[in-house]
C-alpha cells in the first residue's frame, strides 16, 4: 500500500513544494520504502511507497508517454489481463507494476478505466494535455481518499493528518460530523470531522478541470452500484454453496500475488477461517501460510479456536496475548491513528494483530466482508423479525400504544437480549429505516440529547444522523428488508467503520491487508442471493446468519468451528472502565475537554457515577467520549473550533 497527496491550482500558479512535501511526509507510515514528488505549474503530486509488486520498477509518481502523471495507492488484481489487452492495443510497458497498467489504461480508455479495474485503490491522475485531474476510489472503499476545496483549487490526501500542512485550510470541527460520530462511533462518508474536508465516497470519481474557475469543484460521480451489479443466481442452496466455494478460492488466489511475504489474520470465526482454507487450496498445496491471532483473557477467548483452525488447515500459526492492554490510554491514541474520532474499541486489538503480522509478512489476508455480504450480524436477524411484525401492524398502533409501552418498559442493559424488550418495542414503534438506525447506534438519541452542550446543540440546526438511513433505504431499489439493511451497511458501516479500522491500523505499521470476501464480483453475486440462503432458523431473532457461506466452507473446516456463534474481539470494556473510573474522570472532567463546550459537565458526571455504581452499563458512550477527548487533545489545541453547520 501507499500514501498519496497533492495540490492543484486552477489559476496555474506555482505549487508550494515545501507544503506538498510536508503533506506527503505526514503519510510516511503508509509508505516507508520510498518518497517521490512531481511538481509543475499548477500541479503537485506526492507519493509514499510500500513496495509489494515490482519492487525495483514501480516508483511513483509515474509518468506516461502522453503527459499523464499518476500517484496510486492500492493493488489491481487483474492487472496482468489488462496489461495484455493494452499491449495488444499498442501500449509499451517499462515496468511489471499494476500502477503502470492504470496509467496506460487512462491513455486508452480515459475515465472508463475505473470500470475495468478489479482491486482496491485510490489514485490521482493528472493529464497535462487535457489539463484535468482524475480522483478515483475503489468500489467498496477499501482505500481512503480525502479532498478539500481551496480558494484557488483543490488539495487531496490519503489521510486527514496530511491536511494539517495546508495553511489555506482552517481545521474546524463540523458539528454534523461530530453528531454522526457520537451517534455511530465513526464519521460516515462523505463527511469528515473537519468542515471543508470531504471523503471521496466508494465507487466514485471526481474529474477536476485544471483550467476551470478557481475553487469550483464538481460533485463526485458514482460508477458502480453494489446491489445492482449482480443478477439473481439460479439454482438450489447446495448449488449456490458450491459456486461460492469456487468463487472464494478464485478471489483468494487473485490476492496471493506479491513479491513480498504474505500471511493471514485468523480468528475463531468462519470468515477468516474460510479465507485461510481457500488460500491453502489456491496455492495448490505449497508452503503453509502464516496465520496470526490475538488472544484475550476469559471464556470468550477465540485463540484456542483459531489454533484449531490453523492445525486443520495446515497453517503456521502465531498468537499474541492482549492481557495487558491499557484500554483507557488506548482510547486517547485513536485520534492520532485515525485523524478523526473513531470509536470502535476493537481497533486496539486490530492494531496489535497488525503489528504481530508485520514482524513476519508485508501482506495479510483478512475475512472482512463476510457479515455484510452474507448477513452475519445479529442486527440483520432482529431487523427481519421486527420488520415482519411492523408490516402487520397499523401505523397508529405502532406510533401510539406500542411507543407508550416502550417508554414505560424498564431499561435492562445488562440482561440477555430477549429480555430487553424495550429495545424491540422502540424499534417496532419507528419506521423501518429509523428502527435499523437504532440497532446500529452506539449512543442513542436520548442519551446524546442529554449530554450535548447547548452551544453544540445550537450549531446542529436540527441535524439528524438517522435521516441518512432513511435516504439509503429509499435508494436501495428494493422492497426486501434484508436487501435494504445490507445496502445501508455497504454505504455506512463497511466503508466508514470496518474498512477504516483495517486500513488505518494496518497502514500504521506498513502492512497491506487484502479482503477476498470483498471481491466486487463476489459481493454483487452474494447480495443477489435470496434472503433464505443467508438467514436460516431466524425465528425470534435466533438462528445463524451466513448460512450459504457456512455451507460453502463446511468441507474445509472442523464441525465445531461451523457451530460456533459469532463473537468478534471479546473485550471486557465495561468492567475495565468501571475499575479505572478515576482515570476516566480525570480525562473527561478536565477543563481541556470541557472548555470545548461540546458536552455538559453535569450530565457527564451523572453518566460516570451511574457506570461506576454498575447499575447501568454506559461503556459505549464513555468510550466514545474518551476517544473524542483524545482527538481534541492531539489534533486540535484550540477550544474555539466549531464551524457553522448552516
Amino acid at each position: 500500500m501507499c500514501g498519496i497527496a497533492g495540490l492543484v491550482r486552477q489559476d496555474g500558479g506555482p505549487i508550494d513544494e515545501p507544503v506538498l512535501d510536508r503533506m506527503t511526509s505526514a503519510l510516511a507510515h503508509r509508505g516507508p520504502d520510498a518518497h517521490g514528488l512531481h511538481v509543475e505549474p499548477g500541479v503537485g503530486l506526492g507519493h509514499r511507497r510500500l513496495s509489494v509488486i515490482d519492487i525495483a520498477g514501480g516508483a511513483q509518481p509515474m509518468h506516461g508517454e502522453n503527459g499523464a502523471v499518476l500517484v496510486f495507492n492500492g493493488e489491481i488484481y487483474n492487472f496482468v489481463a489488462l496489461r495484455e489487452q493494452l499491449a495488444a492495443a499498442g501500449h509499451r510497458f517499462r515496468t511489471r507494476s499494476d500502477t503502470e497498467v492504470v496509467l496506460r489504461g487512462w491513455e486508452e480508455w480515459g475515465r472508463d478505466v475505473v470500470d475495468r479495474l478489479d482491486g482496491m485503490f485510490a489514485f490521482a491522475l493528472w493529464d497535462r494535455r487535457r489539463r484535468v485531474l482524475l480522483l478515483a476510489r475503489d468500489r467498496l472503499g477499501k482505500k481512503p481518499l480525502h479532498y478539500a476545496v481551496l480558494p484557488n483549487g483543490l488539495a487531496f490526501a490519503s489521510e486527514l493528518r496530511a491536511f494539517a500542512a495546508c495553511p489555506a485550510l482552517r481545521r474546524q470541527v463540523n458539528p454534523a460530523a461530530l453528531q454522526d460520530y457520537l451517534a455511530l462511533g465513526y464519521v460516515p462518508d462523505p463527511l469528515t470531522i473537519f468542515a471543508g474536508i470531504a471523503k471521496l465516497p466508494p465507487a466514485h470519481t471526481l474529474l477536476l478541470d485544471g483550467r476551470g474557475p478557481p475553487g469550483q469543484v464538481p460533485a463526485p460521480e458514482r460508477y458502480w452500484h453494489p446491489g445492482r451489479s449482480g443478477s439473481m443466481p439460479a439454482g438450489s442452496f447446495a448449488e449456490a454453496a458450491a459456486t461460492l466455494r469456487e468463487r472464494l478460492v478464485e478471489a483468494t488466489g487473485r490476492r496471493l500475488v506479491a513479491d513480498v511475504p504474505l500471511g493471514a489474520f485468523l480468528s475463531g470465526g468462519i470468515d477468516s477461517a474460510g479465507v485461510v482454507a481457500a488460500a491453502m487450496r489456491a496455492r495448490g498445496g505449497g508452503a503453509p501460510i502464516d496465520s496470526f491471532t490475538i488472544g484475550f483473557p476469559g471464556a470468550d477467548d477465540e485463540a484456542p479456536a483459531a489454533a484449531a483452525i490453523a492445525r486443520h488447515c495446515g497453517a503456521t500459526h502465531l498468537v499474541e496475548r492482549a492481557d495487558d492492554t491499557d484500554w483507557i490510554a488506548g482510547a486517547g491514541e485513536q485520534g492520532r491513528v485515525f485523524g478523526e474520532p473513531f470509536g470502535d474499541p476493537s481497533a486496539l486489538p486490530t492494531a496489535q494483530v497488525c503489528r504481530l503480522a508485520r514482524r513476519h509478512v508485508t501482506v495479510a489476508l483478512s475475512g472482512d466482508g463476510g457479515d455484510e455480504v452474507f448477513a452475519g450480524y445479529r442486527r440483520h436477524r432482529w431487523h427481519l423479525l421486527v420488520e415482519g411484525m411492523r408490516r402487520h401492524l397499523p401505523a397508529g398502533m405502532r406510533h401510539g400504544p406500542i411507543a407508550a409501552i416502550a417508554r414505560l418498559y424498564p431499561k435492562l442493559d445488562r440482561a440477555p437480549r430477549f429480555l430487553r424488550a424495550r429495545h424491540t418495542l422502540t424499534e417496532l414503534s419507528l419506521d423501518s429505516a429509523l428502527g435499523y438506525y437504532r440497532t446500529m447506534a452506539r449512543m442513542q438519541d436520548e442519551r446524546r440529547a442529554a449530554l450535548l452542550h447547548p452551544a453544540l446543540a445550537a450549531e446542529l440546526h436540527g441535524y439528524d444522523p438517522g435521516a441518512r438511513f432513511a435516504r439509503l433505504m429509499q435508494d436501495s431499489g428494493s422492497d426486501d428488508p434484508l436487501a435494504q439493511a445490507q445496502h445501508v451497511d455497504l454505504a455506512t458501516w463497511l466503508p466508514g467503520q470496518m474498512l477504516v479500522k483495517t486500513d488505518r491500523t494496518s497502514m500504521a505499521t506498513g502492512l497491506e491487508v487484502r479482503c477476498p470476501l470483498l471481491d466486487p464480483d463476489l459481493v454483487a453475486w452474494g447480495l443477489a442471493l435470496p434472503a433464505s440462503f443467508k438467514l436460516r432458523g431466524s425465528r425470534l431473532g435466533g438462528g445463524q446468519g451466513k448460512a450459504v457461506l457456512r455451507a460453502a466452507v463446511s468441507p474445509w473446516l472442523p464441525p465445531e468451528i461451523l457451530r460456533r456463534p459469532k463473537q468478534g474481539f471479546a473485550m471486557p470494556l465495561g468492567q475495565t472502565l468501571a475499575d479505572g473510573i478515576d482515570r476516566v474522570r480525570a480525562r473527561l472532567l478536565h477543563p481541556d475537554f470541557l472548555d470545548h463546550r461540546l458536552i455538559r459537565a453535569d450530565a457527564l458526571r451523572r453518566l460516570l457515577d451511574e457506570h461506576e455504581s454498575r447499575r447501568v452499563d454506559h461503556a459505549q458512550p464513555i468510550w466514545l467520549l474518551l476517544v473524542l477527548a483524545g482527538f481534541l487533545r492531539s489534533e486540535l489545541a484550540s477550544p474555539h473550533m466549531l464551524a457553522d453547520a448552516a
